[in-house]
């Protein structure tokens, strides 16, 4: 069924304009100062078609938020279904759980990890600050019932001690890392490992369900020093699970940082409960791979995950029977694009009626942290929108084009002495996170789009010719790679993602694409094809258009021969193998690290914003 549009539910705009603040460059300011960055949708917006299929138990789950917490704010489609700020969140949360009352069932709040890296609001922190630790204040003030630990709170030491001593604490009991522990000082002085933690959880639901959980993740490797994660495989032969496990609840209510394909680890967790209890409800909420995804690994369980950055709220629903009968349950899911008209769909109510008290406090904090981070300076402003699958390399509208032909040349030539000699500049891909959109290009853009912080080195008198045949050597080797399954797993491991996502949104594009998009009155958005039945997305959309980019970018080529001599500038991320792949290339001299030198001071997260400056205040 196509989405209707609901005019009547959609608040106007509000215009931002740029005036100087009295220092020495500009910010957008909102006219009304009381709702600064007020996520309301800046465009019509489809409405839901039909209500959410309330059960015994519900659940509304969020997961791989990234410090996504004041919503998509750019106008440009998809950004719009999702312009839904923690505050509008909150709010949500709030009146679901009075229908919730009202209906006389159980509705519980899970999340399943990764709420650092992503914004502003999480890494646009002062010099000394943690990553995470102002924006996760706000997270705390939800009601959630069940939280799980995820790998990006484990990449720096500094961020999982704060999840441990200050986060965790605020949750007492239901922020789970069963296999995750954090190593201490002890009262002795010695080193003691402890869960970041709690290892699982029991406890009753409002209407005294027996409940117990888990809060699992994958088999990470890139954890920091200090930190363990323990294989999914060994945890669920300790001792302590099978005492946690040993005594039936009403339901198992599982959380973790895994995704829930059958290929993956939950299988093993459930198998090992299904060892114990055959029969009892199982009820999984999974995360990490940034899709939308449901499978069944049997007919008493359900394993929902709900997409990233904000732009999904899962719903989950299950009619559970009392003596565990062998009957099949009856479970539904939903898959919600987080905005005010979705939220108000849900909830019955309407812009005059949906905001609390408390959602609106969120909000406001939230806007004053953005202040406090300095999150508004303007850059200067994108004349269009630059992505990252949705227009092909090179192309115009590219952002791997933008980064690679034109911020790179120009940010890199800043105050830089070898500026005049002609130079080759290779990065990687992955050095990309978001698209770019028309409009304001802030410093809060900036960390979205280009987070990575990875310094620029150079070998100089390499023939132009050596250096685009290891530009194109580095992209066999990364077309090969990731053709096998091997290397997948490996970058897995330690966190990657981007493989499994990009190819679920190709996956998408290549079944329902162009037929789809060519129906005008559907917005751009998320298909959703999964293993469970009836339909799980709440909006119709047009999937997104998906064409794959290399691993690695250039420079345009500089204009002298193919003898000439120039500067090899790359991004030193790769430098193992680049100076591999150029060995292979060339048998001239077998260059070594030592043979590398810094090309300049600025990494590789300034470069689209000195370009701006440059380029976008004309």
């Amino acid at each position: 069924m196509l989405a209707s549009v609901l005019p009547a539910l959609v608040a106007s705009a509000f215009s931002l304009g740029v005036r100087a603040c009295g220092d020495d460059h500009s910010h957008a300011h909102d006219t009304d100062a009381s709702l600064i960055r007020r996520a309301f949708p800046s465009v019509p917006l489809p409405a839901p078609t039909r209500p959410l299929v309330w059960g015994d138990v519900n659940i509304i789950h969020t997961t791989d938020s990234h410090g996504w917490l004041l919503g998509h704010q750019k106008t440009s489609w998809p950004e719009p279904n999702y312009s839904g700020d923690f505050g509008d969140f909150a709010s949500f949360v709030t009146h679901m759980k009075e229908l919730a009352l009202e209906k006389d069932v159980d509705l519980l709040l899970v999340d399943s990890g990764d709420l650092h890296d992503g914004t502003g609001l999480s890494d646009g922190f002062p010099p000394g600050g943690v990553d995470g630790h102002e924006s996760n204040k706000f997270i705390a003030q939800l009601p959630y019932d069940l939280l799980a630990i995820g790998n990006h709170e484990l990449y720096v030491y500094a961020n999982t001690l704060d999840m441990h001593q200050n986060f965790a604490p605020k949750f007492p009991g239901r922020y789970l890392s069963s296999n995750v522990n954090i190593t201490l000082n002890g009262t002795d002085g010695q080193p003691v490992s402890v869960p970041v933690g709690s290892r699982y959880a029991k406890f009753k639901t409002r209407k005294g369900r027996k409940v117990t959980s888990l809060g699992v993740l994958f088999d990470f490797t890139g954890n920091s020093a200090n930190t363990t994660v323990q294989k999914v495989e060994d945890m669920v032969k300790e001792s302590w699970f099978a005492e946690a496990i040993q005594e039936e609840p009403d339901f198992f209510l599982l959380a973790g940082h895994m995704p829930v394909s059958l290929k993956d680890h939950w299988p093993t967790v459930f198998n090992a409960v299904r060892a114990v209890h055959p029969t009892t409800p199982i009820l999984i909420l999974g995360g990490h791979t940034h899709i939308r995804d449901c499978q069944q690994y049997d007919n008493r369980s359900i394993a929902l995950e709900s997409g990233r950055y904000m732009e999904t709220v899962g719903w989950l629903s299950a009619d559970l029977d009392e003596k565990h009968h062998k009957k099949n349950i009856s479970f539904t899911r939903r898959y919600l694009d987080p905005n005010r008209v979705t939220y108000e769909y849900h909830t019955g109510r309407r812009n005059n009626t949906f905001d609390t008290a408390h959602g609106q406090e969120i909000t406001k904090g939230l806007n004053q942290l953005f202040d406090n981070f300095d999150l508004s300076f303007l850059y200067g402003t994108a004349p269009q929108d630059y992505t990252l699958n949705r227009n092909p390399y090179p192309s115009n509208g590219s952002l791997l084009s933008l980064f690679a032909e034109q911020a790179t040349p120009v940010a890199l030539a800043i105050n830089n002495s070898r500026a005049s000699v002609p130079k080759y500049i290779i990065s990687n891909s992955g050095a990309l996170r978001f698209d770019l959109y028309k409009g304001a290009f802030t410093k809060n853009d900036q960390l979205t789009s280009s987070p990575f912080v990875d310094a620029y080195s150079y070998i100089p008198n390499v023939t132009l010719s050596v250096a685009q045949d290891l530009f194109n050597e580095l992209n066999k080797q990364g077309e090969t790679r990731r053709a096998l399954e091997a290397y997948d797993a490996a970058l897995y491991e330690r966190g990657e993602v981007g493989m499994r996502y990009k190819a679920w949104l190709e996956e998408m594009d290549a079944r329902h694409g162009i037929a789809l998009r060519d129906a005008s009155n559907l917005t751009l958005g998320y298909v959703t094809k999964d293993n469970c039945p009836g339909v799980g997305d709440d909006i119709a959309h047009a999937p997104l258009p998906f064409f794959s980019t290399p691993a690695f970018i250039a420079s345009l080529p500089p204009n002298v021969s193919a003898s000439t001599p120039i500067d090899l500038v790359y991004v030193n991320f790769f430098q193992p193998q680049l100076l591999q792949v150029l060995n292979s290339v060339q048998s001239v001299r077998q260059y070594a690290a030592t043979d590398t030198t810094v090309y300049t001071p600025l990494l590789t997260n300034e470069v689209l914003g000195l370009f701006a400056q440059a380029a976008w205040n004309s």
